[in-house]
């Protein structure tokens, strides 16, 4: 764990950095996502007063130093680190814009249809869907698509 302490912070865990990790399968050869990547916890009122450019998601995807792991399967007690990489969203204007009309519809959707509408169906990109254990939970989390991994992931070949 690098001794880091967990953090739930808002802001990002480094200085000027939001450090993630996320699993990665090889397939055919290729290294793919096992899953989605937690950006950071949506409280509904924040969302509803902050444009993305103002707000939490925003913050860390734009700082965040990306660690792909090599998933070994659950429970392995050894892994493999494939590739420690940033991404520059501010060198792609499209993909910032899409991440965007993605806050935008998830943040829409909550003032016309409740927290509780928000699910992992919603975004292209990005998603706002439950986080925490079992099927009860009601917390929500935007999370980057594997899509969007993969093309964090890909960014520094």
């Amino acid at each position: 764990m690098a001794g880091l302490d967990t953090n739930i912070s808002k802001a990002p865990n480094g200085l000027n950095f939001e450090l993630k990790s996320v699993s990665f399968c090889e397939r055919k050869g290729e290294f793919v996502p096992k899953e989605t990547m937690t950006i950071t916890m949506i409280n509904p009122k924040e969302l509803l007063d902050m444009e993305f450019y103002d707000s939490h998601c925003w913050s860390k995807l734009k700082s965040i130093v990306f660690c792909a792991v090599k998933w070994n399967g659950k429970n392995a007690e050894d892994t493999e680190l494939l590739k420690v990489t940033s991404f520059d969203f501010t060198n792609d204007g499209n993909l910032i814009a899409e991440i965007k009309k993605d806050y935008d519809f998830i943040r829409n959707k909550l003032k016309s249809s409740g927290f509780a509408s928000l699910t992992g169906k919603d975004g292209k990109w990005i998603q706002a869907r439950t986080k925490g254990i079992g099927h009860g939970s009601i917390t929500r989390a935007f999370y980057a698509r594997k899509s969007l991994v993969k093309r964090i992931f890909d960014n520094s070949k």
